[in-house]
């Protein structure tokens, strides 16, 4: 078939903003849709764990593309370059950490019947260290978020708004103001429906994109693999130096600990976990969906090694944000820019948009209910003024992280997965040390000084980067050694350590 007919007749109108605003608000309005059969007869019930109701199957498929979002999509490909396929032994640990959640965390969740997973805190310890553990919570995800957030906003700003002459500051608003009209009454019951469409098109786009770009360049996959272009960027493992910070021992420890963290200690993916009908359901719900996140997410690897021998055949530039360059900007380039076809443009921005989404629109829900149950403990109040409530709460936390999102324009100049996964390493550690001195011993703490002693541990772990960024402390005073992803486990042991040395009350028996 010659080049040019069909549907690709039409790729050069891919280049249009119209076109692809118009892309966005169509699916947006396949979402609304979802929505609204999703919320009938929606209570607080439905909207904070699906009156636990939710098939496990449903919900594994869906949290792939939630556990993924836009940071994979468009963050992991772009650090290609720079790191090669090394990301892929976090991604190991990631596995790892799985099934410490499905066989550890998730037991105690079920047998304490808890809807926001801090509440075991406040049985175990008491109502200031769930607080506490809310506090953390609230921190991680609304930076996580925003960081997932700012992507597709930077992407749309780049290749809509931008040629307008619309600010970044809008695409922000109107991303944020999508995801409540379409979360705003059904919450974790609609969205683990619409994770199922998030997904799909995740996954389609990414392998219809490896798909083109292999045609373009007149290779097979095979002949890719074993073609220099891929040689020079396939190094998986780091094993030289124990001292880089990337060593692949630290590396899938880290993943452990980031996984154990970032999903078993969250709220947010822990909802969805907890909408399945029992404890069998959910763990069978979380080992399916892990084995399929690690292969996708290594096909975005893959992905990114050809999306650098594309733009090095082509003559493609890495794009420019507010004058530095953006690695995470590169698939978009490609995407739409050049010539893979319409196919992949349309799968690209409908991919983008679910990815963002599916994990964004799931941290606004998750927000609203830990603000809900574990800062105002919304069951105290009248049945008929929760909801007035949890809609307030909802519209606060969508003005949270537009603010959130907009600051990081000013301020961030990393690879957004880089960047998220360092924060990970601080703000999840206190929620480290915390449950595991609840799960793994029988300690009684002084419920009052938890908060502190967490905060403590966090300027504890953070004194050596922050002496090293103000030119105090060098990598040669400390033997070349390199600090990485092992900050997390570090920050939970020291959170821990603390709590038994200076928060454990006295006069009692281990």
């Amino acid at each position: 078939m010659e080049k040019g007919f069909s549907i690709f007749a039409f790729y050069p109108y891919m280049q249009s903003p119209e076109i692809i605003l118009s892309l966005i608000l169509g699916y947006f309005l396949v979402l609304i849709i979802i929505s609204k059969y999703t919320s009938q007869e929606a209570s607080n019930s439905t909207f904070f764990n699906a009156n636990k109701k939710a098939p496990w199957l449903l919900v594994a498929y869906g949290m792939v593309g939630a556990s993924l979002s836009g940071v994979t999509f468009i963050s992991v490909p772009g650090w290609v370059e720079e790191s090669q396929l090394t990301y892929f032994q976090v991604v190991i640990g990631y596995l790892i950490g799985y099934i410490i959640v499905a066989f550890v965390l998730l037991p105690v969740y079920y047998k304490n019947n808890v809807t926001s997973i801090y509440e075991y805190l406040n049985i175990r310890f008491g109502p200031k260290t769930q607080k506490t553990g809310a506090f953390f919570f609230f921190i991680s995800r609304v930076l996580g978020a925003a960081f997932r957030l700012f992507l597709v906003a930077l992407v749309l700003y780049q290749y809509v708004f931008k040629m307008w002459g619309v600010p970044f500051e809008i695409s922000v608003i109107l991303s944020v103001l999508l995801i409540w009209v379409y979360t705003r009454k059904g919450g974790i019951n609609t969205i683990i429906w619409t994770d199922t469409l998030q997904t799909t098109l995740m996954i389609l786009s990414v392998i219809l994109s490896i798909s083109y770009i292999l045609t373009e360049l007149d290779l097979s996959l095979l002949t890719f693999i074993e073609s220099d272009s891929f040689k020079n960027m396939s190094q998986l493992f780091v094993t030289d130096d124990f001292n880089e910070s990337n060593y692949f021992i630290k590396s899938i420890i880290g993943g452990a600990f980031i996984t154990i963290c970032m999903t078993g200690l969250d709220q947010d993916m822990m909802q969805k976990n907890l909408a399945c009908k029992d404890l069998i359901s959910a763990q069978k719900n979380m080992i399916s969906f892990s084995f399929v996140l690690v292969f996708i997410t290594f096909l975005f690897l893959i992905l990114g090694v050809l999306l650098y021998t594309y733009s090095y055949e082509m003559g493609i530039n890495i794009p420019l944000f507010e004058g530095k360059k953006s690695t995470d900007l590169l698939f978009p380039e490609i995407a739409l820019n050049h010539n893979l076809g319409a196919a992949v443009g349309i799968t690209f921005i409908l991919g983008l948009v679910a990815a963002a989404y599916s994990s964004a629109d799931s941290a606004l829900t998750s927000l609203t209910t830990s603000f809900c149950i574990d800062f105002i403990n919304i069951d105290q109040y009248k049945p008929e003024i929760q909801k007035s409530i949890r809609v307030k709460a909802h519209i606060g936390m969508s003005i949270l992280l537009i603010i959130v999102v907009i600051i990081f324009k000013h301020v961030l100049d990393r690879n957004v997965i880089d960047s998220l996964l360092t924060v990970a390493s601080y703000t999840y550690g206190p929620l480290l040390g915390i449950f595991s001195l609840g799960i793994f011993t029988n300690y009684k703490i002084d419920d009052k000084k938890v908060l502190w002693i967490s905060l403590l541990s966090v300027f504890i772990i953070s004194l050596p980067k922050l002496l090293f960024y103000i030119g105090w402390v060098s990598t040669e005073n400390l033997w070349g050694y390199k600090i990485g992803y092992e900050l997390l486990p570090l920050n939970g042991l020291i959170t821990f350590i603390c709590l038994i040395l200076v928060g454990r009350k006295q006069n009692q028996s281990t």
